[in-house]
C-alpha cells in the first residue's frame, strides 16, 4: 500500500503509514441457523376471519354463547329499553355473555373485562369484535341488577340440569335442582310439597349467590375507582411510552443506561481487586462481565395515582 505525506504543525512533511480498514465482525442473531415456523406479526389477513373459529370447540365461551342465545330469557332486560334515546346501547346479549363468561372465570372488575375484549380471543368472539368500556359495563350491571341476578339463577339451574359440576369457576356440585317436578308422576301430594319447598330453597340459595357475585363486582369497581380515579382504567401507559417511536427510543435509552452502569460496576470491581493484588476472574456462567445482569432493572416511569405508586421498569437484557 502507498504511504501518504502530510504537513505537520511546523510545516514539515511527515510520512505516515498506509490507512488500514478495520472490519468489525457482526455477530449473527442467536438461533439464526435454525429453521422455525413462519412468523409474521404484521401479516395481513386476506380473508375476513370468523371469530368463532378462533376458539376451539368445547370451550366455555361457546357454551356461554349458546346459553345466552338459546336458553336464557332476556325479556326483562329488553323491556327497559322501550323509550331509549341517544346513542344506541350495546346489545344486551353481548353484555350478558361478557358478564357471565367473565364472572364464571373469576373476573369481576369492569376494567379487567374491558381489557379482555381487546386481549382475549374468546371474549372478542363473544363480543363480536366490539369493545364496551368499563363505564358501560358497570352501568349495565347497575341498571339491570335484579334482572341479571335472575339470569344468573337461570344459567346455574340450566347448568345443573345439564349435569355440569361447575360453570367455569362457579361450582355447582352442591346443587341438586329438579325444575320439572312432573317427571315424578307417582309423587304424593306431601312428597310434591316437600320437593317444591326444597326447590325453592335451592333457588333462593342460587339467587343469594348471584347477588353476592354482582355485589362483589360492584365493590371491585368502587375500589378501583378510588385507586385509579373514576375516569382512568389504571393501565394507561405514560405519554412518553404510548407512541411506538417514543417508546422504542425510551427503551433504547434505558438499555444504554443499563449497559453503562454494568461497565462502570465491572470496572470498579476490577480496580478494587487489582488494588488488593488479586486477578479478576470471568463469571462462571460465561456471561460478559461488562454486560448487564438479567436481574438489572431501569426505571422507565414513575407516577402516583391517588396515592398509588406506579413503577414501570425495563429488565435487562431482553429489550
Amino acid at each position: 500500500m502507498a504511504r501518504t505525506a502530510v504537513v505537520g504543525a511546523q510545516g514539515r512533511l511527515i510520512e505516515v503509514g498506509p490507512e488500514v480498514e478495520v472490519r468489525v465482525p457482526v455477530a449473527a442473531p442467536v438461533g439464526e441457523e435454525k429453521i422455525f415456523r413462519s412468523y409474521d406479526p404484521d401479516q395481513v389477513l386476506l380473508m375476513s376471519p370468523v371469530l368463532s373459529e378462533w376458539v376451539p370447540e368445547g370451550d366455555l365461551a361457546h357454551f356461554v354463547s349458546d346459553l345466552v342465545e338459546g336458553e336464557l330469557d332476556l325479556s326483562a332486560v329488553y323491556a327497559s329499553y322501550e323509550s331509549e334515546r341517544g346513542f344506541p346501547p350495546y346489545d344486551p346479549r353481548l353484555m350478558v355473555k361478557l358478564l357471565v363468561y367473565g364472572y364464571a372465570n373469576g373476573v369481576c372488575s369492569s376494567r379487567a373485562l374491558e381489557r379482555l375484549t381487546h386481549r382475549d380471543v374468546a371474549v372478542r368472539m363473544l363480543c363480536a369484535g366490539q369493545h364496551p368500556d368499563y363505564r358501560s359495563i358497570a352501568r349495565f350491571r347497575a341498571r339491570h341488577l335484579e334482572a341479571l341476578a335472575e339470569l344468573f339463577v337461570q344459567a346455574l339451574r340450566l347448568c345443573a340440569e345439564a349435569g355440569l359440576v361447575k360453570l367455569g369457576r362457579l361450582a355447582l356440585d352442591g346443587t341438586k335442582l329438579r325444575a320439572n317436578a312432573s317427571r315424578h308422576k307417582a309423587m304424593s301430594h306431601a312428597r310434591m310439597a316437600k320437593a317444591e319447598a326444597e326447590l325453592e330453597a335451592e333457588i333462593a340459595e342460587l339467587r343469594a349467590r348471584a347477588r353476592a357475585l354482582l355485589a362483589e363486582a360492584a365493590a371491585t369497581d368502587a375500589a378501583e375507582d378510588e385507586l385509579y380515579g373514576a375516569d382512568r382504567r389504571g393501565d394507561e401507559l405514560p405519554a412518553e411510552l404510548a407512541r411506538r417511536e417514543s417508546r422504542l427510543e425510551r427503551l433504547r435509552e434505558a438499555k444504554e443506561a443499563l449497559e453503562a452502569e454494568a461497565r462502570e460496576r465491572e470496572q470498579r470491581r476490577r480496580s478494587e481487586l487489582e488494588a488488593e493484588g488479586k486477578t479478576p476472574r470471568a463469571p462462571r456462567d460465561g456471561r460478559d462481565p461488562f454486560a448487564p445482569k438479567s436481574t438489572d432493572q431501569r426505571q422507565l416511569h414513575r407516577s402516583r395515582v391517588e396515592g398509588h405508586e406506579d413503577l414501570r421498569r425495563v429488565v435487562s437484557p431482553v429489550l
